[in-house]
Parts: C-alpha cells; sequence; structure tokens
C-alpha cells in the first residue's frame, strides 16, 4: 500500500517536506527581526539579573558583578535553551520561524552548540549582507518557515 494513500502512516511535517524550497527560508528582514526581538529579551533577562542583584547587594554590589561574564553566560544559556529544546527562540516564536537541519529536521545539540558560538565571531551579524549567516553556513543550519509569511 502506498504511504500516499495509507491513512495509518505517521503525517508528514511541513517543514521537512519543503526544506530544501528556497522559498521556505526565512527572508533577512523576517531574521533581523527576529534578532531584534531576541535582543530585547536578553536585555530584560539581564534588567531582571541586575534587579535581583540590586534588591539582595546594594548598588555598590551592582557595580562589582562581572557583568560582561554574565552576560556571555546569559545569551548561551537564552540560545540553548530555546533552540536546543523548540528550534526557536522568543522572537523565532513570534515572527514564525524555526531552526533546522541541512535535512529540514531537529538541529542536534552539537549544531545548536556550534550555531550559539559562532555568534561570538566578530562582525558575525554582518555576515548575513552575504549569501547566509556564519552561524547557519558554519553549523549547517537553516532558519525556516513555519507559517505562510
Amino acid at each position: 500500500m502506498s504511504t500516499e494513500y495509507n491513512p495509518y502512516s505517521a503525517p508528514a511535517s511541513v517543514v521537512s517536506d519543503r526544506a530544501d524550497d528556497q522559498q521556505n527560508l526565512a527572508s533577512k528582514g523576517r531574521r533581523f527581526g527576529t534578532l531584534v526581538i531576541d535582543y530585547v529579551f536578553f536585555y530584560l533577562i539581564i534588567f531582571a539579573i541586575g534587579f535581583i542583584i540590586g534588591i539582595t547587594h546594594g548598588s555598590e554590589g551592582v557595580a562589582k558583578f562581572p557583568w560582561q561574564l554574565i552576560g556571555l553566560v546569559v545569551l548561551l544559556s537564552y540560545y540553548l535553551f530555546f533552540e536546543g529544546l523548540w528550534q526557536r527562540t522568543p522572537g523565532k516564536f513570534i515572527l514564525g520561524t524555526m531552526v533546522v537541519n541541512g535535512n529540514g529536521e531537529k538541529p542536534s545539540f552539537g549544531q545548536i552548540l556550534g550555531r550559539t558560538l559562532c555568534r561570538f565571531i566578530p562582525f558575525e551579524p554582518f555576515s548575513f549582507f552575504g549569501r547566509e549567516g556564519w552561524h547557519d553556513s558554519i553549523s549547517k543550519t537553516k532558519v525556516v518557515m513555519t507559517r505562510g509569511g
């Protein structure tokens, strides 16, 4: 029996079926929008951490904290957590995109880790002036649409 007409076959994933379709790739504008939204969330998290530190340690305690290290840990955790679990950050959820591997499936943890670490390459955000961003090409991932847009 052909799977096309088999009512018992598993449903096909829309992302997997269209992963190679260039029209399914998220546009540069949409990707920039997710970057902006994700950085708003990032700064809200940093603000919340600073607020808690300020309440517990006072203003002198806030000045003594290693904010660059805290920012690094928060940014790493943010992308690893959201993209590792759901293939989407809050920005990607809002704008209807997700990260997939070359086959249109969920990327491995190693790909998500590589993708996240690539974000710390100097001038990496400007790599999108080319065909794709370095954090996509190096980790062999891409960002696709999850809904029409």
